[in-house]
């Protein structure tokens, strides 16, 4: 990587805007240039990261037709982990709270008792109460498995009906059954969830079920590198 020149001074790092966008790409460029390209470009890419104050001209002129033609031609994919690392960045300025993405499995009453009263306020709490052999309990489980990995900020959990120690209160009849806390308060409760869907249903028919109540939150943003349809133009 290049050194910068005593007369040439760092930009500021959180840019704004369009211009900014654009200095922010030449300077992480510059930081991930491979060895292996030309000297001519590298010193390019210099340039293109390091405009002077002294020059506003130069500071603030547009991407050159050589630099456009540089990044579309030979750095598209250098262009998507910029976008990738930005994007990043966001989420987590915005994210807070614990992350599950994962169903955890309740072995007692007393476990399932202290995931609902101990839990985070903000933390949404899905519990699926269960028993083994009953029609719908198994494929429900591997919802939840899929659920919980587009909703790492919910806590999902599974408890056997027997483990709750309440197994009378949870008969065959009426599991399996899903129960939705949050900071302690029930705020959905329901049993022998698998007659609101058809015989076969997937994550998509309980996650509709669940958002008719409005008792998931929104998605999560999601990053993908590679993903073509939101690669978007350099302007």
């Amino acid at each position: 990587m290049s050194s910068v020149t005593p007369d040439e001074e760092e930009l500021p790092l959180n840019h704004t805007g369009p211009k900014g966008v654009i200095n922010d790409w030449r300077r992480f460029k510059l930081d991930s240039v491979d060895q292996a390209v030309p000297q001519r470009k590298r010193e390019l890419l210099r340039q293109m990261s390091n405009p002077r104050e002294d020059d506003k001209d130069r500071a603030n002129r547009k991407m050159s037709a050589q630099e456009y033609e540089l990044i579309q031609n030979e750095d598209e994919h250098g262009l998507k982990r910029y976008r990738k690392q930005c994007m990043q960045e966001m989420h987590e300025r915005l994210s807070f709270g614990p992350k599950f993405e994962c169903v955890l499995e309740l072995e007692s009453g007393e476990a399932f008792l202290e995931v609902i009263e101990k839990e985070h306020r903000l933390t949404l709490v899905v519990v699926h109460i269960y028993q083994h052999g009953v029609k719908g309990c198994e494929q429900l489980n591997s919802c939840l498995d899929c659920l919980a990995m587009e909703y790492p900020t919910v806590k999902f959990c599974r408890i056997d009906a027997v483990a709750t120690g309440a197994a009378e209160r949870f008969s065959s009849e009426v599991v399996p059954a899903l129960l939705v806390y949050k900071a302690g308060e029930l705020l959905g409760n329901f049993l022998a969830v698998t007659k609101h869907f058809s015989e076969e249903f997937f994550a998509t028919d309980v996650e509709a079920f669940l958002n008719e109540y409005g008792l998931l939150p929104e998605k999560e943003f999601a990053v993908c590198a590679d993903d073509e349809d939101d690669a978007g133009d350099v302007e």
